[in-house]
């Protein structure tokens, strides 16, 4: 997934290069250069923003090869920083559809200061945002082309001497494949919308709509290949690409459970009487 994706909205000055992105938590980060300060623990304030960091970023798209930008929970707030992948210990992996995703172990890693951009909370969540409904438009390309492929299947495969889609069973399956693409493409539209009028405001929208896309694969990629039967596992069949690109872009930039999760939250936050307003958008 391109870098602009995520950040094409965030207008910060950044140099011209080719970037892959992580959204990571968990690391430890501390100002390189402490200031004198009574103030908390040593690292919490800096007499500039270098930054020395330690930790882990897993699953980075092409992070062996490629300018790693970093948002983050820096010592005093979100920050963007660049990893060059060549000053860190690399562990080759790819996901479930063959792309690469590199775990990258950062030990004192130092990031000059001028290379730190401090950015809003609203900025990391509108970022958050946007790679998780990036991830969620992916499914949907999928899921539409598990349908189109499973349609033209049905169509011209032949037993008992008419198609399978003349059978009232497989009828039922391919409407039910439809309906499940087409949740997910709504959902998604609908998200798409919400975030370009209102930015980080539409987390409702984006997070409905990766909870729902996520939680549609297993029913998506089940009809696909049950109603193509073992030739769609093969090697040679396109239905593969799209199911294991399913299967994988499931879990990045937040799961079902994840965004569910926070959706539970806010409901219980903003009391019952707010329920009906959430999932009317008119809150």
């Amino acid at each position: 997934m391109s870098i602009d994706t995520v950040l094409a909205h965030l207008e910060l000055d950044l140099p011209e290069d080719t970037f892959t992105y992580c959204l990571a938590d968990g690391l430890t980060i501390a100002y390189a250069r402490p200031a004198a300060s009574q103030i908390g623990p040593p690292g919490t304030l800096g007499t500039d923003n270098t930054l020395r960091v330690s930790g882990t970023l897993p699953r980075v798209p092409d992070g062996a090869n490629t300018t790693v930008l970093v948002l983050t929970q820096g010592p005093a707030g979100p920050v963007l920083f660049p990893v060059d992948p060549s000053r860190t210990t690399v562990v080759p992996g790819t996901n479930l559809a063959g792309e690469p995703r590199d775990t990258l172990h950062l030990s004192s890693y130092e990031v000059d200061s001028c290379l730190v951009h401090p950015i809003t909370p609203r900025q990391y969540a509108e970022a958050e945002l946007r790679a998780a409904l990036a991830r969620a438009r992916l499914i949907a390309e999928a899921a539409e082309r598990c349908v189109e492929l499973t349609s033209a299947h049905t169509s011209s495969r032949v037993q008992f001497g008419r198609p399978l889609s003349h059978f009232q069973a497989v009828k039922q399956e391919e409407a039910r494949l439809i309906e499940e693409c087409a949740l997910v493409c709504g959902a998604v539209d609908a998200a798409a919308e919400s975030l370009r009028l209102h930015g980080s405001d539409a987390w409702f929208p984006v997070a409905a709509a990766k909870a729902q896309a996520s939680a549609s694969v297993a029913e998506i990629a089940r009809i696909s290949h049950q109603l193509h039967g073992a030739i769609g596992f093969t090697e040679l069949s396109p239905l593969r690409y799209a199911t294991t690109g399913l299967w994988s872009w499931r879990d990045e930039d937040g799961d079902e459970s994840y965004w569910s999760a926070r959706l539970g939250r806010s409901a219980v936050a903003e009391g019952p009487d707010a329920l009906w307003s959430l999932l009317t958008g008119t809150a």
